[in-house]
């Protein structure tokens, strides 16, 4: 199998005091944890500031993302990423189906309505095992993935003129 190709750069230095907001989602506790864990350590590394905001599952992550862009962009203070983090796994009905594709959905409609650079990390897996393996930094580090991701695109719209 391959290997994952990282965002390439998304560390340097030019990202120092991006201001990141990131939404996650607690349904699964120490899924959350780690991907939070990764996604900081991403953000810390590339000089990012963050503020975190938890909602109780995925499909809660874009319309609180919405909700705080406004926020954020009355008191002056507007965001330049955003990093959506969460997990939905496999049960037994279409709930699964239905979580997984509208929430990632939502994502990709807000970042190009708002043209705001989300970093997606839900996470969409059949089992826990397979959850945690994706979530923990120290193996897939998706939560750290979805934070460089966010990045490159705030790189690409600085380095537009924030189009």
């Amino acid at each position: 199998m391959a290997e994952p190709r990282r965002a390439a750069g998304a560390d340097a230095g030019d990202l120092k005091g991006a201001r990141i907001l990131i939404i996650e989602a607690r349904f699964y506790e120490d899924i959350a944890d780690a991907l939070l864990k990764g996604a900081v350590q991403a953000l810390e590394q590339a000089g990012a500031a963050n503020e975190r905001i938890s909602v109780p599952g995925s499909l809660e992550v874009a319309p609180a993302i919405a909700i705080a862009l406004d926020a954020a962009e009355r008191a002056g203070k507007p965001y330049e990423g955003v990093v959506a983090l969460g997990c939905v796994i496999r049960g037994e009905t279409l709930h699964f189906e239905i979580v997984s594709q509208e929430s990632a959905r939502a994502l990709l409609d807000l970042s190009v309505a708002r043209r705001i650079p989300i970093g997606n990390g839900i996470l969409t897996v059949d089992t826990d095992a397979q959850a945690f393996a994706r979530a923990r930094p120290e193996e897939m580090d998706k939560g750290g993935d979805a934070a460089r991701a966010a990045l490159a695109l705030v790189r690409l719209k600085r380095s537009l003129g924030k189009g």
